[in-house]
């Protein structure tokens, strides 16, 4: 199927069709004891193979609620919808279906750049109109999509006489989840804000999380709660209400209602992705699928790529952001430069080039200027010095949370930042979560959260005026990815997790599992700019890494992101110049993605293949234990020879011991049908690199 072949029909089903197919199903949803829905109460439609169905149904007191059965099997029990008000009564009693549509699309979009370049939306879509019996009569429309691996639900509230602004104090939206079982999740509302290792409970232990959140039920289903579309809104956390039921609970804001809108509007999607396995997970592209197509025409000046920079010396603390050991000087820069352009890599990113950094810049911001380069920086000579050498500077804005103040200074910063050849910038909001600082409508400072209404109006704005000057966007300390890359491409990764610096100095440092875990939980909301290939495995006064030299490797495969760091010194990358290769060779950009197998925490396997070429490449990773896996590369061409070039860990290897650097590197051909077995050490990785020879 090509972008332009597209199935769509639309028909306004009449109200018998919208019940549920069968007695038997019916009880299913509803219950073994419940009495029979009226069909005026129910709606209910598949997803395109039939096996996903979501059902909505007003009860007797006009209270709408949801359900969702896979196979027959519950996965969201009895769920409720609706919202709670500042300033008028809430939005959930009192309802009746007043109609119903439905409406079947089945397209392929193509995406600038990602994991697939080819997306292919295949749902079902039921909206629902409710409408209030009582003299208000307000109207509320919920409307699912739902998908072969997953279903996604928002809410949209039209224009209407007696609901111009809506001040939400909350939603009321539910997850029954229908069984207990395993549950991968970090705390929401703390003040790291999405910086913590994930936590591994029955879903009845998990508290007030974040999203993606990933659980499992004792048969192998896998579900992903996350959200689509963040936009005006705020973020959603997981509040477990009791068992294993889950209420939305939106970020707070500084003051009033957690939510101000005018009508229309929509909210963000409420998705659930659904597989039998993690690496199922995975493969889904719903959440983008319910994002809109991209706003911003023609975007061939986004471009994929890696880069090297002023950073890991300073998590090291062998230079620094300000005072005397400022790494950000014109002849340390070159040095960067210099081996940015050996290596053939794009990208040189400065932080700590600026004027404001000898300030208390933690959580304020306020001396910050994004187009005045410290005295030791020289940003026309290292311009054009990058530009002779075929790279390009990569800006860093760190606003230290200060919104208002960075976005008071954004066109000018991202003018100087094209003027300079900077093609991407990563921005930075260090301050505790609750603590990003803003300026109100009175002038008087507040305090935002950082995946508040504020703060996604905020990030949204800054993208869109990067995009004004053809510059791509990488936040730090950021709001959660919902998706939003395929409506606006030049925000092109994120961080949002913990990431590599915590190597450097954190306590604890990252353990063996965190690859693992990321993979099916924060990578399942899109890139992710962990900054890996530390071969030293070696941080701040030299201690050790939980890590094998070849899953340092690995993780270029594994963690995606289309600008990836080399994030190592290059003095380091010089002590291993085999390994370094495969950082060398490994893309930024794929056409195509495979996950052979993998379980949440303990292993995954990844192939890619590279966009606009034949080669593909392989990654692997697990936890503290060794493992053994096979991946057969049915996934090549037929009648054409690969030289696989390996990096796996040695017989000896592991993240424990002074052996963690033992790597082998070897070489073999392999066909299509071929079987590549995979062995992992204690902490440990693999990398494959398949390129085509005859």
């Amino acid at each position: 199927m090509t972008r332009e072949s597209e199935r769509v029909i639309r028909t306004l089903l009449p109200l018998a069709a919208m019940t549920i197919a069968s007695p038997a199903l019916a009880q299913i949803d509803q219950g073994p004891a419940a009495a029979p829905v009226p069909p005026e109460r129910m709606a209910s439609a598949t997803s395109p193979d039939g096996q996903i169905r979501v059902t909505l149904v007003i009860d007797n007191e006009g209270r709408p609620h949801y359900w969702v059965t896979r196979a027959g099997k519950p996965i969201i029990a009895q769920s409720a919808l609706g919202f709670l008000l500042a300033d008028a009564p809430k939005l959930q009693r009192r309802f009746a279906i007043e109609n119903r549509t439905t409406l079947s699309r089945d397209t392929t979009w193509e995406q600038p750049w990602g994991e697939w370049q080819n997306v292919r939306d295949n749902h079902v879509e039921l909206k629902v109109r409710l409408k209030e019996t009582t003299a208000l009569a307000r109207v509320m429309d919920v409307t699912f999509r739902i998908f072969d691996d997953g279903v996604g639900f928002r809410y949209e509230i039209p224009d209407q006489p007696n609901l111009k602004t809506v001040n939400i104090t909350d939603e009321l939206t539910e997850f029954a989840v229908a069984e207990d079982g395993d549950a991968w999740w970090i705390p929401g509302g703390e003040w790291n804000r999405y910086e913590y290792l994930y936590n591994k409970t029955p879903i009845s232990g998990v508290g007030t999380a974040h999203t993606p959140i990933t659980v499992r039920f004792k048969d192998g289903t896998h579900i992903a709660f996350h959200e689509a579309a963040l936009v005006d809104y705020s973020g959603m956390w997981m509040r477990r209400v009791e068992g294993t039921k889950f209420r939305a609970h939106l970020s707070p804001a500084a003051k009033g209602p957690k939510v101000v809108r005018n009508t229309p509007f929509t909210t963000p999607w409420r998705t659930m992705r659904i597989a039998d396995s993690a690496p199922d997970l995975y493969m889904s592209q719903l959440e983008l699928n319910l994002n809109e197509p991209n706003k911003l025409g023609d975007v061939s000046w986004v471009k994929p790529g890696k880069y090297v920079g002023v950073w890991w010396e300073l998590h090291l603390d062998q230079t620094s952001w300000g005072g005397p050991k400022v790494g950000a000087t014109t002849d340390n820069v070159k040095r960067y430069i210099d081996f940015a352009a050996d290596s053939g890599f794009d990208g040189v990113l400065v932080e700590g080039w600026n004027v404001g950094w000898n300030s208390d810049w933690f959580g304020n911001g306020d001396a910050f200027d994004f187009a005045k380069p410290i005295p030791q920086f020289d940003m026309t000579e290292l311009s054009r010095y990058a530009t002779a050498k075929g790279v390009h500077l990569v800006g860093h804005h760190e606003t230290g949370g200060s919104m208002t103040h960075y976005e008071r200074q954004a066109d000018r910063a991202y003018a100087y930042a094209a003027k300079n050849g900077i093609e991407v910038v990563k921005t930075g909001y260090v301050a505790d979560a609750g603590s990003a600082r803003r300026v109100g409508p009175d002038g008087k400072l507040m305090m935002e959260w950082h995946d508040g209404q504020y703060a996604s109006n905020h990030h949204l704005n800054i993208v869109r005026i990067a995009a004004k000057h053809k510059v791509s966007v990488n936040p730090h300390e950021p709001i959660k990815d919902t998706g939003l890359r395929r409506t606006y491409p030049n925000w092109v990764t994120r961080e949002g997790a913990r990431g590599q610096e915590y190597n450097a100095w954190g306590e604890p440092k990252n353990l063996p599992n965190h690859e693992a875990n990321l993979i099916f939980t924060r990578m399942l909301s899109g890139p992710f700019d962990f900054t890996p290939g530390v071969l030293s495995l070696e941080g701040k006064g030299g201690t050790p890494i939980l890590s094998t030299i070849a899953k340092q490797l690995a993780q270029y495969v594994v963690l995606y992101s289309p600008q990836q760091m080399a994030a190592d010194l290059p003095e380091n990358y010089a002590k291993y110049p085999e390994a370094f290769q495969f950082i060398k060779d490994v893309p930024a950009d794929w056409s195509d993605t495979i996950v052979p197998n993998g379980e949440v925490g303990d292993y995954a396997t990844i192939v890619r293949k590279e966009r606009g070429g034949d080669g593909w490449y392989l990654g692997a990773v697990g936890d503290e234990q060794a493992r053994r896996s096979s991946v057969k590369l049915d996934f090549l061409d037929a009648g054409r020879t690969y030289r696989a070039e390996i990096y796996r860990d040695g017989e000896d290897a592991d993240y424990r011991t002074d052996k963690r650097h033992s790597i082998r590197i070897e070489q073999r051909n392999v066909r299509k049908g071929d079987t590549l077995d995979i062995r992992l050490a204690p902490g440990g990785g693999t990398a494959v690199r398949m390129v085509p020879v005859g």
